[in-house]
């Protein structure tokens, strides 16, 4: 797939400005909203249409999402920025999904259309701030021509015109609007005259979320005359179709294909049920003379092993082996990370309508322009013939942003081999059930990590060795030549080899196995790794320092303010100093990710049974202008519970190449009763936005590591907890 994949990044990044001189036209394609598809023809007369921002004669302000908004509030936090600059009622805006176009869509910290690295609000908060204040200009010019009067004796609030005793409201406004000549610049707000930014501006989605509405999710998409798809896949990773019999599925009622695609064997039925049920009547033969074979358990000695070599250098500077033969106390550490799944509540699904000349793909698309562009590559017809209509995600967490886009090559192979088996085109939506999420790969990647680092007489971190085992989540895409250098993937070093904290004299290399299960992103990638393993090493150099956590921490940073003042604000509100009440155990962790700064105190009490619960967590972030407040609350409420999801029992083994688990049961995520109350405190900010959306994830699990040392003097340095009876 590699062959094609390498036009994925190849569409330039649009200049800052570049939206706002395209023409109407330049649009094209579908705007799939939560409910019906809309094209900027289709919006009708008096309309004002520019890229960015859309005003109907009934004074609807349509935004444009450029990002996908699976849960994270990424289209809430874009239609603040055009409504504050626009001065629009926040009633009246609406949200659709801009269609897949990299010259005007841009996610400008990528160069191509796509949502990760908690990158929305940072890339877009000048973007969509300038593409409200230049529909702001077009308003306001157009009004000064109808009353004759200067634009500056005209004023715009709550989504009216006004000037004097006369008052009109955007849609009145919106054809003459649209006539008028984009500003080349425009007049941004002062962070003193925001009235949404910085507030808390209700998410978009959620009357049609609470109302279930229909159409919104990308397994809700159903154009008329829809087939379900679902694929037979190997039980081992790179294993292929030796020979399949598909009589007995052919035979069973609304059954209308068996399609080989390289993928494995493809179902085609009118529903989902039966094309499972047909799915479970194939006879395959698999060829597995390239399947991958080795289990958790060889794979584990293995890695074992290269922990024990000297890998890549991934980063070095000063004396660490010098400072370590020197120090008053050294403190040496092995970690097991297993793989993860992602576990998305809506499981992977894709539909597309391919006639042999054009293609339509509905879903969440994280990442369009690779999709876009594998999707013409796999069917061969032009990008320009392809349309990607994003949809709603029900979560993702990493798991619909692929390097490779295998969810639309599968989908469009499918297409493909309808189209050439029936001579007819039809809607075909490829569905993975739960257990083919699960045991279909794509997972954080099984990591081991060793570390040898020491304290000084006068409790200075003194000389840091640090080596990694893991396979390279970007080694093998088309992210390799700019994420990969000398061998060294950074997705598994980041929050280790680039800490701030001051570390003088350190050394890190790292060892990038090669195995057969394909691994991906997970949220916060690296990071929810090495910052467990930095900040149970730092409670412990601490301990050995005979110092408190935090003052040593602090100790640590004193060139990096932010997170020395998450830090002390985590701990105030915690009440870091001051006795904890009977039975509840503190810990602390802070770490820094996609430029925001996170620092949490984890509460536990450990039950009767050994078990532990986290009571409560105080959390400080820095992640700089606040855009929405509660949105920034409820991604830190929510990235936490994933990452304490993910080290209390998550992990997916393998016995002999297949994946052991396959559901909920078996891959158990948090249960409510595992939740913990939640006391989330911004940090007031001038600085430019920077992610939420991950940030909160990394520090919980050493936090709550941490505290259970604290209740029981046991290091954890193997995860899951539940491997030691924890949870």
């Amino acid at each position: 797939m590699l062959h094609y994949l390498e036009q994925a990044l190849t569409a330039p990044a649009p200049s800052r400005r570049t939206f706002l001189k395209l023409s109407a036209g330049t649009l094209g394609g579908l705007l799939i909203g939560a409910s019906l598809p809309r094209t900027a023809e289709a919006m009708g007369e008096g309309s004002f249409t520019q890229p960015f921002v859309h005003i109907t004669p009934d004074s609807t302000v349509t935004v444009l999402v450029k990002h996908l908004d699976k849960g994270q509030g990424a289209a809430t936090g874009l239609a603040t920025l055009v409504a504050e600059e626009l001065d629009a009622d926040p009633a009246q805006v609406a949200v659709e999904f801009a269609p897949s176009n990299p010259q005007v869509y841009a996610n400008t910290a990528f160069g191509v259309q796509g949502t990760g690295g908690s990158t929305a609000m940072a890339n877009s908060f000048m973007q969509y701030r300038e593409a409200g204040a230049a529909a702001r200009a077009m308003l306001v010019a157009a009004a000064a021509e109808l009353w004759k009067v200067a634009p500056d004796a005209i004023s715009v609030s709550n989504g009216r015109v006004r000037h004097g005793d006369d008052s009109l409201k955007f849609g009145d406004l919106a054809e003459a609007a649209g006539r008028q000549a984009v500003p080349e610049s425009v007049t941004l707000k002062s962070a003193a005259d925001w009235t949404l930014i910085g507030k808390d501006m209700a998410r978009v989605e959620l009357p049609l979320k609470t109302q279930g509405s229909v159409g919104m999710f990308g397994m809700d998409a159903k154009p008329e005359g829809i087939l379900i798809a679902v694929t037979a896949r190997p039980p081992k990773f790179g294993a292929t179709v030796a020979s399949v019999d598909a009589e007995a599925a052919l035979a069973m009622p609304g059954v209308s294909a068996v399609l080989t695609i390289p993928q494995g064997v493809a179902v085609v039925a009118d529903n989902t049920w039966r094309a499972m049920m047909a799915r479970d009547a194939l006879e395959i033969e698999w060829d597995m003379s390239a399947a991958e074979t080795r289990g958790t358990d060889a794979l584990t000695a293995e890695y074992a092993a290269l922990l024990e070599t000297e890998g890549a250098p991934a980063m070095a500077r000063g004396d660490a082996a010098g400072k370590l033969a020197g120090a008053a106390q050294v403190v040496e550490a092995s970690y097991h990370f297993p793989y993860l799944a992602h576990a998305p509540m809506e499981p992977l699904n894709m539909t597309v309508l391919f006639d042999g000349e054009t293609a339509t793909f509905w879903g969440g698309s994280q990442i369009q322009t690779i999709d876009h562009n594998v999707a013409a590559a796999v069917l061969g017809i032009p990008f320009e013939n392809v349309a990607i209509n994003t949809m709603w995600g029900g979560g993702s967490f990493g798991r619909r942003a692929t390097a490779d886009a295998h969810l639309v090559a599968e989908t469009a192979m499918i297409g493909a081999a309808w189209l050439a088996e029936t001579g007819s085109a039809a809607p075909i939506k490829l569905v993975y059930s739960r257990e083919d999420d699960i045991k279909g790969g794509y997972y954080r990647p099984l990591t081991l990590h060793k570390v040898r680092a020491g304290v000084d007489a006068e409790g200075k971190i003194s000389g840091w060795e640090h080596r990694i085992v893991g396979q390279g989540i970007m080694i093998g895409t088309p992210f390799e030549s700019f994420l990969v250098k000398d061998g060294v993937d950074h997705s598994s070093t980041e929050g280790a080899a680039d800490t701030t904290y001051s570390l003088p004299d350190m050394a890190m290399d790292v060892h990038h196995p090669s195995v057969g299960v394909p691994v991906l992103w997970w949220r916060s990638v690296g990071h929810t790794h090495t910052a467990y393993v930095m900040e149970t090493m730092m409670d412990q150099l601490a301990e050995a320092a005979g110092q408190d956590p935090v003052a040593f921490r602090l100790a640590h940073l004193g060139e990096d303010p932010r997170l020395a003042g998450v830090l002390r604000l985590a701990a105030e509100k915690a009440g870091w100093d001051s006795p904890a009440p009977e039975g509840i155990h503190r810990g602390v962790a802070v770490h820094k990710s996609f430029n925001s700064y996170v620092a949490e105190v984890a509460e536990v009490r450990m039950r009767e049974d050994g078990t532990v619960k986290v009571e409560k967590v105080t959390c400080a972030v820095d992640c700089g202008v606040a855009v929405n407040p509660n949105n920034i609350v409820a991604q830190i409420e929510g990235g936490l519970a994933y990452g304490l999801s993910g080290i209390l029992r998550e992990e997916v083994t393998l016995t002999e190449g297949e994946v052991d688990q396959f559901n909920y049961p078996d891959y158990m995520p948090l249960r409510i009763t595992d939740m913990p109350l939640v006391e989330v405190h911004i940090v007031p900010s001038t600085e430019a936005p920077t992610g939420v959306g991950e940030p909160g994830t990394p520090p919980i699990g050493p936090a709550v590591a941490n505290a259970i040392a604290k209740a029981t003097g046991q290091r954890i340095t193997e995860l899951p907890f539940a491997k030691h009876g924890l949870a």
